[in-house]
């Protein structure tokens, strides 16, 4: 992307573009303000992080009583405000608020901003998503275990600001060019939901003789179940595995870091081959339980306390047949319908997963389904490799699209437009002649020179490799 911009251009912060107001961009609020027994079954919506898709609102529910929000309504939200994320592996992550049916705040971790109305919110929330800016966020984000991007760097955020009549051209272009991208990836998506469909139903005819055959979990051990132990993290320490470890039904046993702990203090959460470990919570109730085998023998390793190790005993039950038999609707049904749910979070513990019903066929008939289902997944995993890489050519696309947007060449300019400097001054004027409350040091008027941001473009033809 090019330094320079196109003549009538210029560059300034997200700050600068925020409505003339009180707040108009905050935080949730934190503390004892907003704690997990204030949720309730209706009332005022709470947006999460939940929320906030890489440029799309996600229409997740949670809800405080209308008394309590009235006591929160500095941190609330309407229609056609942006809200972003300030903590993810991405950032910033941000979304439009769509019209929403009840009142709502904001939560700690999600920042709202509430832009000036001369400014074209969609112009906004594509230039947070541009390779530029991103660049820049990335740079600034903070930590390792949680990546955090604050609210006096989201503030900061470089965003190029065309003339206004140019803000509306350019975003009538990118949508419709957008939605032909997001058209070919729903296509991409349904394939990959049918793919999930016909596993479901491979599944069904596989298992189907033998769903009365079932036991409960407990008598299919060979040692009782048991969680890991939570560390701080010493990457000289021993070994533990981390929470992405559970991924795709088999146990990613790279995904580990050091613990602060000994050998001889890890030795009763070591990971065996045949062990089945079992995500113990997640903000979404289709993730939480779910499993992965270890397959391998592993270089000594431990499982954290965010995992529960489920031991099978193979004289009972193939640990392979248990891991294929554990993604089948039969056990998804109760797991899903006994998971407890705090704050948002679902999770499942020993005793819940104790009194699953597996169904259990002889162990000759285990191996041939085992058999079976390893031939079907490897079509599965061929299919997926295909529209996994079809999805990373869209995102490529999308973030060429993005940076010609964002450097002025996607549509002509016309020099009558009245120039962004003016538009910004209208904007700071407003703000100087609000009342003289606690308010930002007062950005200067004039023409500033902001530091672009600098990105690197792939060139055309190179596509990213998907990691599978």
């Amino acid at each position: 992307m090019s330094e320079e911009l196109p003549d009538g251009w210029i560059w300034t912060t997200l700050e600068r573009l925020l409505a003339a107001e009180p707040r108009a961009i905050t935080d949730g609020p934190f503390g004892s303000n907003l704690k997990s027994s204030h949720y309730t079954d209706t009332g005022a919506q709470v947006l999460r992080l939940q929320n906030v898709g890489d440029g799309a609102f996600r229409d997740e529910r949670a809800y405080i009583s209308l008394d309590h929000y009235e006591g929160l309504k500095a941190h609330n939200v309407q229609a056609g405000d942006l809200i972003l994320a300030s903590l993810g592996e991405e950032l910033p992550r941000v979304a439009l608020v769509p019209d929403l049916d009840v009142p709502a705040i904001v939560k700690a971790d999600v920042i709202r901003a509430r832009l000036h109305p001369e400014v074209n919110s969609k112009w906004v929330l594509y230039a947070l998503q541009a390779p530029a800016t991103r660049a820049v966020a990335m740079s600034k984000i903070k930590g390792v275990g949680r990546p955090r991007l604050g609210l006096g760097e989201i503030r900061k955020l470089p965003i190029p600001l065309p003339p206004l009549a140019e803000q509306l051209r350019i975003v009538e272009v990118l949508e419709d060019r957008l939605s032909r991208l997001d058209a070919a990836n729903h296509y991409v998506v349904r394939i990959r939901q049918s793919t999930a469909s016909f596993d479901n139903a491979r599944r069904r005819e596989l298992l189907g003789p033998w769903l009365s055959s079932a036991r409960k979990l407990e008598t299919l051990l060979a040692s009782p179940l048991i969680n890991g132990r939570s560390v701080p993290t010493d990457d000289d320490g021993f070994p533990v595995l981390r929470l992405t470890a559970i991924k795709n039904r088999v146990l990613d046993l790279s995904a580990r870091k050091g613990g602060a702990w000994l050998k001889e203090d890890a030795t009763p959460f070591l990971v065996e081959r045949g062990d089945f470990m079992v995500s113990r919570g997640n903000g979404s109730l289709r993730l939480v339980g779910r499993g992965a085998l270890a397959v391998d023998d592993p270089d000594p390793v431990a499982f954290p306390d965010t995992m529960i190790r489920v031991r099978p005993n193979p004289h009972v039950i193939d640990p392979e047949f248990l891991a294929f038999v554990w993604d089948s609707r039969t056990v998804r049904r109760q797991i899903e319908a006994t998971a407890r749910t705090t704050a948002g979070i679902y999770k499942v513990n020993q005793s819940i997963l104790a009194a699953l019903n597996i169904p259990v066929p002889p162990l000759d008939v285990q191996a041939r389904i085992v058999e079976a289902a390893l031939d079907h997944f490897a079509g599965i995993k061929r299919l997926m490799g295909v529209t996994g890489m079809a999805q990373e050519r869209s995102k490529y696309l999308r973030r060429s699209l993005l940076a010609e947007a964002f450097a002025g060449k996607l549509v002509p300019q016309d020099p009558a437009d009245e120039p962004a400097v003016e538009l910004l001054k209208r904007i700071e004027a407003e703000r100087d002649s609000q009342p003289k409350t606690t308010r930002a040091r007062k950005s200067a008027t004039s023409k500033k020179i902001i530091t672009p941001p600098k990105t690197t473009i792939v060139p055309a033809g190179i596509q990213e490799e998907l990691a599978l």
